[in-house]
């Protein structure tokens, strides 16, 4: 029965709880053979018009995404292998059936007609907007394509969508896998008290006495950045750096032929449908015109921030000879080395700060910046059903308490949940005649949990990282936009998603509005102005090689999805090494397998995509260097001209509407050191 499966209930959000692993196939089924009567239906309807066929299809989609969402979001955050099963099965018939309907030529045609209508000039703006990209969509999903190469072209999808979960898992999976049992604590020296209550929780949750050393992301940070032992440091470096690849010391998750399969099936797929390369084929639906638009991008980059990087790296060099007695600077060694100089030479120690920045303070601070940028307010609901104790839901209420979206809350690292920190779609905004659906959101972190009796401590780049996510969350849930085809993040140019995230990161750097989200877990002090003072001086240190290393990053991926040759494969180490001989000024170890674990292009939406971070912080820095010269109703600007407009526009457009101009680079250079004036 419909109503006994909580994947397929009407209702306003998920029932977390009460969802088990047998559910999603039998979900999947009944959701996607609703979704194809739904479009049959609309297709061979009559009318032409937008009502009939659109926003039927419109319909058909919500519904099919809302029995999906819970489902990819328990994936990453409470993995069992019983889910891990049925979320495999579930995406395999997922991805093959969306594969189908993309290349629906009746459904195509039916939208074609509509566009082809005398009034549809007359149309609103986002109806039209809509359209327009359904058609691309049809475009970019083959519906053109006709025997073998159709197949083909299907058949690459299912299995391209297969090789993601895979490669995810393998990388969760050798996360988890790898650890370090210590029983005396001299080795921990130089960890603070606080992380090491963490590793000690990670010993007790196996049953260990002592601290536990694992690769999640709170374990990383306290090692890399605090151990004072080198040897466990390059341990931890070396188990890190090569996850899931062929240099790990369990080589059995090992992303390499997958790696080689996903670029091969994607330049194959790009082939099938006249791209000359895959990159070519990602950046249809970007803002950068080709790959050599975003490229030329990145060398000027490099080329301004090379001279900083290479001053940067000596002076590292430096003080690690004089202060700790280090001859040789090796990759395991910058982390430590940076926060210490951040600590002597520049009086920041981001430990000493992490007591300002306690989770329920930093949360309600967050809270307070949001209402006053937007005039909305967070809302904290204690009657939701939730998938884990540690998850959190709030209302997103105006002023006379109506509620306007929701947003789901799961910040601490625990095992079964994918590392780093996303936002994700739960519901999108929909309006279909009587029935308003709010927009909800996922907002998913890795901080370090609650230990020793205090509530989670932050870092600093903790609270940008809240800010980032929450950027993404606003620009979903902020929508005012009724069709989801458009509404939010839907339909925007990938490359500048990134636009209202690192808009939002500005304000982990503003005075009032760190100083009033801070308070001492001890004492409940404010953050000293003068510790402010310091933390923003040091905004800039080793910026350099911060900003050459998302170059590197970005023109590999870039490079390795334009230049992919089938006679020769994805050469993705050669590539990789001949990226950082021509961008880093310091070269890592020779058997560092990055690539092994970017889950970002290899089984997320970046491939050949990873440039937008910095294209995106172009537009961001342009856009809050104009709030900063403003007044408050910048924030309503803001809200109202990208955040509020979706994909209802371009990017372009939205950015103009909020700037009165086009985006202009020196904002960024600003930012980054690399232009004073």
């Amino acid at each position: 029965m419909t109503d006994a499966n909580p994947l397929l209930a009407d209702s306003l959000l998920p029932d977390f709880a009460a969802i088990r692993p047998d559910h999603v196939v039998p979900a999947m089924e009944q959701a996607i053979a609703a979704h194809r009567a739904a479009v049959a239906h609309a297709t061979t309807q009559a009318g032409d018009d937008f009502d009939t066929v659109v926003l039927a299809s419109e319909r058909a989609e919500f519904d099919l995404a809302r029995a999906w969402a819970p489902v990819g979001h328990l994936a990453s955050v409470a993995d069992t292998p019983a889910l891990r099963e049925a979320h495999a099965q579930g995406q395999a018939m997922m991805t093959a059936y969306l594969m189908e309907a993309g290349q629906n030529h009746d459904h195509y045609a039916a939208i074609e007609k509509v566009a082809a209508r005398k009034d549809f000039p007359i149309l609103s703006p986002d109806k039209k907007r809509a359209v327009d990209l359904a058609l691309r969509g049809f475009r970019l999903a083959g519906v053109a394509l006709e025997g073998e190469a159709r197949q083909r072209f299907l058949d690459i999808g299912v299995e391209l969508s297969d090789l993601s979960v895979k490669f995810s898992n393998a990388v969760l999976d050798a996360t988890e896998a790898w650890s370090e049992h210590i029983t005396d604590e001299d080795a921990l020296a130089g960890v603070p008290d606080s992380d090491k209550a963490i590793l000690a929780a990670y010993a007790r949750e196996k049953g260990l006495p002592g601290w536990l050393v694992t690769l999640r992301q709170p374990s990383v940070q306290a090692i890399m950045l605090h151990a004072q032992d080198r040897a466990l440091r390059a341990r931890v470096y070396r188990a890190n750096a090569t996850r899931a690849s062929d240099m790990a010391e369990d080589r059995s998750f090992d992303n390499g032929e997958r790696i080689e399969r996903i670029m091969a099936l994607r330049h194959e797929a790009a082939a099938i449908l006249d791209f000359s390369d895959s990159a070519a084929h990602s950046l249809e639906t970007k803002m950068a015109q080709d790959a050599q638009e975003a490229l030329s991008f990145l060398d000027d980059l490099a080329v301004r921030a090379r001279p900083m990087a290479e001053r940067e790296l000596d002076e590292a060099r430096q003080f690690a000879r004089e202060h700790l007695g280090l001859d040789s600077l090796e990759a395991w060694d910058m982390p430590y080395v940076a926060e210490t100089m951040r600590r002597i030479l520049h009086g920041v120690d981001q430990e000493a700060m992490k007591p300002y920045f306690p989770l329920p303070c930093v949360l309600a601070g967050t809270e307070a910046l949001i209402e006053r940028l937007f005039d909305v307010r967070l809302r904290r609901r204690d009657d939701i059903s939730l998938w884990h104790a540690d998850a959190l839901y709030y209302d997103l209420v105006d002023r006379d308490g109506t509620i306007l979206a929701g947003v789901y809350l799961d910040l601490f690292a625990r095992a079964g949940k994918r590392g780093g920190a996303w936002m994700d779609v739960c519901r999108s905004r929909f309006r279909d005649g009587n029935r308003f659906h709010l927009p909800v959101a996922f907002l998913t972190t890795n901080f370090a949990p609650p230990a020793g009796g205090r509530p989670s401590l932050l870092t600093h780049n903790d609270v940008v990282t809240l800010f980032h996510e929450f950027g993404h969350v606003l620009h979903h849930i902020l929508s005012e936009i009724d069709l989801p085809s458009i509404g939010g993040i839907s339909g925007v140019e990938w490359d500048a998603v990134e636009l209202p995230s690192q808009f939002m990161e500005n304000f982990a750097w503003d005075k009032a509005t760190l100083i009033g989200l801070s308070g001492h877990v001890d004492t409940g002090e404010a953050l000293p102005a003068d510790l402010f003072d310091r933390l923003l001086a040091a905004r800039q240190f080793q910026a350099g090689l911060a900003l050459l290393r998302q170059v590197e990053f970005a023109t590999f991926d870039l490079l390795l999805h334009r230049d992919y040759a089938p006679a020769s494969g994805a050469r993705v180490n050669e590539t990789l090494a001949a990226v950082r001989s021509a961008v880093a000024v310091m070269q890592p170890p020779a058997w560092n397998r990055f690539a092994h674990a970017f889950s970002l292009i290899f089984a997320g939406g970046y491939a050949a995509g990873y440039y937008s971070y910095l294209w995106a912080e172009l537009l961001s820095a342009d856009a809050f260097d104009l709030f900063a010269q403003g007044d408050e109703g910048r924030g309503a600007d803001f809200r109202r001209e990208i955040l509020a407009a979706g994909a209802s526009r371009t990017a372009a457009e939205n950015f103009r509407a909020f700037a009165g101009r086009s985006p202009e680079i020196e904002a960024l250079l600003r930012s980054k050191g690399l232009l004073t004036a």
